[in-house]
């Protein structure tokens, strides 16, 4: 009989893979089974009663040590499979980035497409100001983070005397009232600090720089040549300036200035660190990460 793998999905999701309509699930399944697996599809619901046996999950932390997890890098079709749920436990975030192992003009264009797909026809430019994608818990400091947001954004005002700041909070946190009433003390003190929900295609390809905890935003910023200051550990730290390794006065100090090979960057994370799902070889790539782990042989 052959060994079960449960892949535990939100309702959604799993009613979509179960009916061969997912894309990367579609392979994954492909690729178990053609490794002499048996799949099946679980409900979010009984994963938590799970306690033995191989379980693939989306997003969540693993329940056993036979629990891999997978989840999107940041865009559709583009994926990860790990034995850990938090990115910056990820192999990506361990790895070394070499951008002369990437060819200049093949970047260039993969990096153009996606610029077009996600953001269409929004061009880059610096109109002086810093843009500060918050995300939640802004008076919490946590354990992966340099500082909490707050002290975060205070020490961007600290740092910046001459750009404006651009505050953007994610439109799908819930914020707690007394972080609002921090932000709105601080939007009193400074004149040209700004609070804004969301619109994150609108300052990302207007902005000087990105400073953030570790928001996808920043991420996003590199597709238009925007240096960022990261608070927090995160997988795409390499091209980054990181508070944790140079501290926070040598990372704003620099950040603005920084001109890394932002396009061979892409390429190397998307095409190089990530199953693209759309790619002929999504499979062959599923199948390494499963051989990492020692699912397949």
């Amino acid at each position: 009989m052959s060994e079960l793998v449960t892949i535990f999905l939100e309702p959604e999701m799993k009613a979509s893979a179960a009916a061969g309509q997912h894309n990367f699930l579609a392979k994954v399944e492909r690729v178990l089974r053609g490794g002499g697996l048996d799949v099946r599809f679980a409900d979010e619901a009984e994963r938590m009663a799970h306690v033995s046996g191989r379980a693939l999950v989306h997003m969540w932390p693993p329940m056993t040590g036979d629990t891999l997890v997978m989840r999107r890098v940041y865009a559709y079709p583009f994926w990860a499979i790990e034995a850990r749920d938090k990115r910056w436990e990820w192999a990506v975030a361990r790895s070394d980035f070499e951008p002369e192992s990437v060819d200049a003009q093949k970047a260039a264009r993969f990096v153009a497409n996606w610029r077009k797909r996600m953001f269409g026809d929004a061009v880059a430019r610096r109109e002086g100001f810093v843009y500060v994608p918050l995300q939640g818990r802004l008076g919490e400091r946590r354990s992966f983070q340099a500082a909490s947001p707050l002290e975060m954004v205070e020490a961007v005002l600290a740092a910046e005397a001459k750009r404006d700041v651009v505050i953007g909070l994610h439109p799908k946190e819930s914020y707690a009232a007394q972080d609002i009433e921090a932000l709105e003390q601080i939007e009193k003190r400074f004149a040209r600090v700004t609070v804004v929900m969301g619109q994150m295609e609108r300052y990302l390809p207007a902005c000087d720089y990105v400073v953030s905890q570790n928001s996808a935003a920043a991420f996003f910023g590199y597709f238009f040549g925007k240096p960022a200051a990261l608070f927090a550990q995160i997988d795409f730290h390499h091209i980054a300036a990181n508070v944790h390794d140079l501290g926070v006065e040598a990372a704003l100090g620099r950040v603005a200035d920084m001109t890394p090979a932002f396009e061979r960057y892409l390429w190397w994370f998307w095409q190089e660190q990530a199953i693209n799902a759309g790619r002929p070889e999504a499979e062959a790539q599923i199948a390494a990460r499963f051989r990492a782990q020692g699912w397949l042989t």
